[in-house]
């Protein structure tokens, strides 16, 4: 998603997969509809191997976003926070609320169609 909590791409893969290995088959997809993408933030699950890969294939930087080093407790996250929120968005659809979907093809349209009813509700808002 891009920094305003809007989806750009999804990928949805088994849970045998690896955060690093979804996310370098998200990646490997033609980035011709995001020319202008230049910077990654990736949260701690991401392992080195996906920072390199990006590197080396698409040139990008990659930032893995963690909390500062000796904070204990709960804090808020630089940058994760753009995720969560998006995701609490998707979590108000009813078919992405619980795992309805067999096939992952499925469950990504449901996400993309969640997205896309968002923006449309911010784009126009209800009459008053």
């Amino acid at each position: 998603m891009d920094t305003m909590g809007n989806l750009l791409r999804v990928h949805v893969h088994g849970a045998n997969r690896s955060d690093s290995e979804g996310g370098i088959a998200l990646l490997s997809r033609p980035r011709e509809p995001f020319p202008r993408l230049a910077h990654l933030w990736v949260d701690q699950g991401y392992k080195r191997s996906l920072v390199d890969w990006v590197s080396a294939h698409r040139g990008w930087t990659v930032e893995v976003v963690g909390r500062p080093p000796g904070q204990h407790g709960f804090a808020v996250e630089p940058r994760r926070w753009v995720v969560e929120r998006t995701l609490a968005w998707s979590g108000r659809s009813r078919r992405l609320s619980k795992d309805y979907e067999y096939w992952p093809s499925n469950s990504a349209t449901f996400v993309y169609l969640a997205s896309i009813q968002r923006l449309l509700q911010h784009a126009a808002p209800p009459a008053s």
